[in-house]
């Protein structure tokens, strides 16, 4: 269908960009999802500090569409704790005190609208953290109160933001996940309630974190068609029958082979990619097909080069008119 089939950079963040841009084209890519913080420093105010990025994706002939924030964003509504020292740059996490890293993680997706601008992208892909995912279980018995006031601290941190992004004309993506605030339909309804409909607010649509769920990925997207900001092509597998580590994981590390889900390079697991492309046509997503690439057992190069083929070759032009329009008589 002619849509773009872009690399997430984020896998990568310990390659220089422009080594990623060689690997990128050379794996027949069209476009980069450029990743945060690695790829972009969004602090950087000078135009020419942009100017550089895309005249470097031009001499490669690489598109930008969109760039991705998601460490920064798990900051924004999380309990903070000895975890996310490790995924946040220094000037984020400062000395550590919980509100400060939420209120500069806030700033940064700010700073990070105003870059992708820069950049002539109208998306950021990100996550948004969540003050009650560990509710989830809900033992010893969380009240539906508690709930609701998770969803009301999500949108009084978050519609500031959302309101600068759309003074930009620029739209955040969340990436339906578990640990986010939205982690599946339900949820993300939720989410889209809470903060009004927010025309700056959508989903970075990603199957792979719905099928082993359970979750109807391909109904996901018929249901926010109006929504589906950008799309990221992930597979995962899911066992046939049980494992020793169940959904929840065990604590045991991805690519084990005793859990019961892990992600998979494209075409290797259980997601239904005929049926993703079918619902895209027909809400007439024309967005880019980002590969966000992570299997644990393949060798990240082939894999990505293999699943750049994969998408290029499911990505088919969906039909002018009906079948049977050529019975009609004149």
């Amino acid at each position: 269908m002619a849509r773009l089939v872009t690399l997430y950079t984020l896998q990568w963040g310990d390659l220089p960009l422009e080594t990623v841009c060689t690997k990128a084209k050379e794996f027949g890519y069209d476009g980069l999802e450029l990743g945060l913080p690695n790829h972009v420093d969004v602090r950087q105010t000078d135009p020419g500090y942009y100017a550089n990025i895309l005249k470097l994706l031009n001499k490669h002939g690489l598109q930008l569409r969109t760039i991705s924030t998601h460490l920064i964003g798990q900051a924004v509504c999380d309990n903070i704790d000895f975890r996310h020292k490790s995924i946040l740059p220094d000037y984020i996490w400062g000395d550590g005190d919980p509100e400060g890293v939420r209120s500069r993680a806030a700033e940064e997706l700010i700073r990070t609208a105003h870059a992708a601008k820069a950049l002539g992208a109208d998306t950021v892909v990100g996550f948004t953290g969540s003050s009650i995912w560990h509710y989830l279980y809900s033992f010893p018995p969380v009240s539906s109160e508690i709930i609701e006031e998770g969803y009301k601290d999500f949108a009084k941190r978050f519609i500031p933001i959302l309101d600068e992004y759309a003074k930009l004309g620029v739209r955040y993506a969340l990436e339906v996940h578990p640990t986010e605030i939205a982690f599946d339909t339900i949820t993300a309804q939720r989410a889209l309630e809470a903060l009004g409909h927010h025309p700056a607010f959508g989903f970075n649509y990603d199957p792979s974190h719905f099928g082993y769920q359970g979750v109807d990925y391909v109904d996901f997207i018929h249901r926010f068609a109006d929504r589906i900001f950008h799309v990221h092509m992930k597979d995962v597998y899911w066992s046939a029958s049980p494992k020793p580590a169940g959904v929840f994981g065990g604590y045991v590390t991805f690519g084990d082979h005793r859990r019961y889900w892990n992600f998979r390079s494209l075409g290797h697991g259980c997601i239904n990619f005929e049926e993703i492309i079918r619902a895209l046509n027909a809400i007439r997503y024309t967005g880019p097909l980002s590969i966000e690439w992570e299997d644990s057992a393949m060798d990240r190069e082939a894999g990505a080069r293999e699943s750049c083929e994969f998408t290029k070759r499911i990505d088919f032009q969906p039909s002018a008119h009906a079948f049977d329009a050529v019975f009609e008589k004149k």
